[in-house]
């Protein structure tokens, strides 16, 4: 997200970084370029047109004209009203209501409702360790309790099934009356979706809820509509007390116009941004961690947040252990690497959250494509445990069944066994030299890998 944005901020940025003193037209033709980077990247322009506003008028007063580093002040207060921009600080869920809090979600057919639905209440379960009901209201599309049924029954969290022949008022007090009776912690209400907003629609979402008085009542919208996902949820907020906003489909949006734009246009928080396909995607919003990103500050915060929470520390103990030994290390433990990675985002969600991502060659930059560790993954799983302990025994045929078996060619084998080696020369090396003194201190006492950061 934010690739192209990123790119021409940074190049703006870097020329004013360079000068020894700046001048307000200097400042004028940075922020020319601010401008038109932002509306390219589908910012709405009454928020283009303001965010550059503040940013020229602070950059001409006193901070910077007495500052020593004048253009590293500019990056600062560019940063700051990206900040601002976005809402100054995460806004969490407010589940301070008298049990069952309700959550009330509202959208678009399209925007990936029903599935955020579940990711709520996984990320509820999981990190919250909340007691969820999910329940659908949707009598218009059949599918839609089945398919909430699913995703609840997937990811063990208690769905109520209201009947086809209900109103969706009705199915809604029910689900609540059986939340109440087996003490659930929350009930998130999936409202029917539309393919566009209508009176009859926002009618219906204002009866349901009327009747459930949600603690929380939040739109989905896709960030890859771009303008579209600004006007939805303008309408959606004149319609609706909305307290927050998720932003679905986030790793498929190249501009990010709808993340930056949102907050300004509506009034309404983001709160969560969705990451990804799998139920553990959903992701709190965070406006100064988004900014660093953008910048190429990286987001080092929630890259130590992921390791905490994702890392199997029982297997990152057991490598870290045949790493300092400097042997032992076999094609097993390489794909465990390489499944963590994939668990934490891919090789490019790690390297987005890294600082200095615009300092990275761009030949690096195209070498870290997620469906290569896909095959790696593949092929170390074709071959036998004997292979996988001891890779030199594979030769001629093995490699044909392997490639054969991953849908890989032989070529692919042959790389990666090539790199295998490679790193298994390295980490001896490392042992040497003692470079991996220390490592398993991080793992004692609770501590994790990025604590120091």
């Amino acid at each position: 997200m934010f690739n192209s944005l990123s790119d021409k901020l940074r190049g703006t940025i870097k020329t004013l970084r360079g000068r020894g003193r700046l001048t307000e037209a200097n400042i004028a033709d940075a922020m020319r370029e601010v401008r038109i980077a932002l509306l390219e990247a589908d910012v709405a322009l009454e928020v283009a047109k303001s965010f550059v506003e503040q940013v020229r008028v602070r950059a001409v007063g006193a901070e910077v004209s007495g500052s020593l580093q004048p253009g590293q002040a500019v990056i600062k207060i560019v940063q700051d009203e990206l900040v601002k921009l976005m809402g100054d600080a995460n806004e969490g869920l407010n589940l301070s209501a008298r049990p069952p809090a309700v959550i009330f979600v509202a959208g678009l057919h399209g925007a990936g409702k029903t599935t955020t639905v579940g990711k709520l209440g996984h990320f509820l379960k999981t990190r919250q360790k909340k007691s969820v009901l999910l329940v659908s209201t949707d009598v218009y599309r059949p599918a839609a309790s089945a398919q909430l049924k699913a995703i609840a029954d997937d990811i063990g969290l208690n769905f109520y099934p209201g009947g086809q022949s209900q109103k969706p008022v009705d199915i809604a007090m029910d689900a609540l009356r059986q939340a109440r009776k087996n003490s659930i912690d929350v009930v998130i209400v999936d409202s029917a979706g539309r393919l566009h907003v209508d009176e009859k629609m926002m009618d219906e979402a204002r009866a349901l809820h009327q009747a459930v008085q949600p603690i929380e009542t939040l739109f989905v919208v896709d960030s890859m509509t771009g303008q579209d996902a600004v006007n939805s949820a303008k309408a959606f907020a004149q319609a609706l007390p909305l307290t927050g906003v998720i932003l679905t489909k986030t790793d498929g949006d190249a501009r990010g116009g709808a993340v930056l734009s949102i907050r300004q246009a509506t009034g309404t928080p983001i709160k969560f941004l969705g990451t990804g396909e799998g139920m553990e995607t959903l992701q709190p919003f965070h406006p100064e961690r988004v900014a660093s990103r953008i910048l190429g500050m990286g987001d080092v915060l929630s890259l130590v947040e992921e390791v905490e929470r994702k890392v199997d520390k029982g297997q990152a103990e057991k490598l870290a252990r045949k790493i300092t030994q400097g042997k032992g290390f076999d094609l097993a433990d390489f794909r465990e690497q390489m499944m963590q990675m994939r668990n934490m985002g891919g090789i490019m969600g790690l390297v987005e959250k890294l600082p200095g991502l615009d300092k990275l060659p761009q030949k690096a930059l195209a070498q870290a494509d997620d469906q290569k560790t896909a095959q790696i993954i593949a092929m170390v799983n074709s071959m036998t445990p004997h292979e996988r302990k001891f890779p030199a025994v594979i030769r001629g045929a093995r490699k044909q069944r392997i490639a054969a078996g991953s849908g890989t060619q032989v070529q692919d084998v042959n790389r990666l066994l090539k790199q295998f080696l490679q790193m298994q020369k390295m980490m001896k090396r490392m042992k040497k030299k003692g470079a991996m003194k220390g490592l398993l201190d991080q793992f004692h006492g609770g501590a994790m890998p990025g604590r120091r950061f």
